[in-house]
């Protein structure tokens, strides 16, 4: 596949795309950080009491959309799919920046996580267009350096807006940084044209994914807290979830045109890819919200300050990026590495007490950060360099889907083991702050057992990646440079 760009216009191509992951990382950080001063000032008296549904329904929103996102980029390019999803991640931070009420905030942050879903996930199906042909390192590296760059500035900033300025820059803010990355895009960014065959898409398909993430991520975000485990609602939306699951494998496996093919599952880098993804997505997701909670519980630091304990995960995300560009290693070996040093730093804080020095924690949290940096990006570029070219965006926004799923399920997990082993230790006579380090102990033992088990998968990669053969060209170069995709 030819691309008609220089190699000026690749650099700035890529700086772009690293541009967009910084948008969607700050904003992510910026608006959890500020969560609650907005609830407060929207709604005084109740804002506080929707702040999760102002988390789920953008999570909602941004996970439900991810095959659909894959199977656009396959049929018609990443590049228009990417201008789509930027602009209406921008309408959505427009209308939440104008939101009166919470319920308007709630609604139009669900529109901002339909354009966010594609914000990472097309990303990265661009920046493996633009890679050129004697570049044989992925974007894992430059992802994880930006990545981590945003999440530890995201806080800070978020922080000083909400207590400085008017909350409503949080959303704003978006917008010049969008508009730049749109105008770059369109004056810059050449890609092949994509082949556009006479196919139709899945929407039943990409309906009953959506409806299974939705049922499956309020499970995870109301059972053990809104309502019991063994409540109705829990039941029926588990129920929905296993229903909805058997109805999408069903309609993929006859469907002419998936869209998650499950083809895709018979190549083990994929298939393995998703499945490590998935166990890291529980694991970190758990483990950094436990974390917060015995910080602020048991050592009596303001929530602020927990937040920050984020930058030194974001530094050794810095770290493994600069490591990651420097280092002539197999993928397997970066993967391998990357959930050893993340197991090992989880099962360290699993030891932790309740007067252990905040720096041991801290370094810790550095070697987490250390470990993701190795591991996240990597992942992306072993399942794109494994996918079947017609299918490499189903197979990269895949990796997304699966990482929110299990990050979900973990949380949900987690939890649970954090409520009972809390409760256990009460229930024999230790003291509250003792009873919350119990739970600390099993959360963060079961998130370093799932980090153990991505490195045993990981352990069945195949020692090199090579691209599986596909049966056609994803796209066909245009004859004109000027008819872009």
């Amino acid at each position: 596949m030819t691309n008609p760009m220089t190699d000026a216009q690749r650099k700035v191509g890529m700086l772009l795309c690293l541009l967009t992951i910084i948008l969607a990382i700050l904003d992510q950080n910026i608006v959890t950080s500020a969560i609650v001063p907005i609830a407060r000032d929207l709604d005084p008296a109740h804002g506080v009491e929707h702040v999760s549904w102002l988390v789920a329904s953008f999570t909602l929103a941004a996970t439900a959309v991810l095959p659909l996102y894959g199977r656009l980029c396959d049929l018609f390019g990443a590049r228009p799919v990417m201008l789509g999803a930027i602009g209406t991640f921008l309408a959505g931070s427009a209308l939440c920046g104008a939101a009166q009420s919470m319920t308007e905030l709630i609604a139009f942050r669900a529109v901002q996580g339909l354009g966010a879903g594609g914000l990472m996930s097309v990303t990265m199906v661009m920046m493996a267009m633009l890679k050129g042909p004697e570049e044989k390192k992925g974007p894992g590296g430059a992802a994880g350096l930006v990545g981590g760059l945003g999440m530890a500035i995201g806080p800070l900033v978020g922080g000083l807006l909400a207590d400085h300025a008017d909350w409503r820059l949080i959303f704003y803010v978006n917008l010049p940084l969008g508009l730049l990355i749109i105008a770059g895009l369109l004056l810059v960014v050449r890609l092949p044209r994509a082949a556009r065959p006479a196919t139709s898409i899945d929407f039943a398909g990409a309906a009953l994914a959506a409806l299974f993430a939705s049922a499956l991520l309020l499970v995870a975000e109301w059972a053990g807290t809104t309502y019991a485990w063994s409540s109705p609602q829990i039941l029926g939306l588990g129920a929905a979830a296993l229903a909805t699951l058997a109805l999408f494998l069903w309609r993929q496996a006859t469907a002419e045109h998936p869209i998650l093919p499950l083809t895709l599952f018979r190549v083990p880098e994929i298939r393995l890819g998703f499945l490590v993804q998935g166990l890291v997505g529980a694991a970190m997701l758990g483990a950094l919200v436990y974390l917060s909670v015995y910080l602020q519980t048991v050592r009596g630091v303001d929530a602020s300050a927990a937040g920050l304990y984020l930058a030194f995960t974001a530094a050794g995300l810095v770290v493994s990026g600069v490591l990651a560009s420097r280092l002539d290693l197999s993928d397997r070996t970066f993967l391998l590495l990357g959930t050893v040093l993340a197991a090992a730093a989880l099962g360290g804080i699993a030891l932790i007490g309740t007067t252990t020095s905040l720096w041991l924690i801290r370094a810790d949290m550095t070697l987490f950060g250390l470990g993701l940096g190795f591991l996240l990006g990597r992942l992306i570029t072993v399942v794109q360099g494994a996918a079947p070219a017609p299918q490499l965006g189903v197979a990269t926004t895949g990796i997304r889907f699966f990482q929110s799923l299990g990050g979900a399920v973990g949380a949900g997990a987690l939890g649970s083991l954090h409520t009972a082993a809390t409760h256990h230790a009460a229930a024999a006579g230790s003291s509250p702050a003792a009873s919350i380090v119990s739970g600390t102990h099993a959360v963060f033992l079961a998130a370093s057992l799932l980090a153990l088990l991505a490195a045993a998968a990981v352990t069945r990669l195949p020692s090199r990646t090579a691209p599986a053969p596909a049966p056609a060209p994803a796209a066909v170069p245009d004859p004109q440079e000027a008819q872009v995709a």
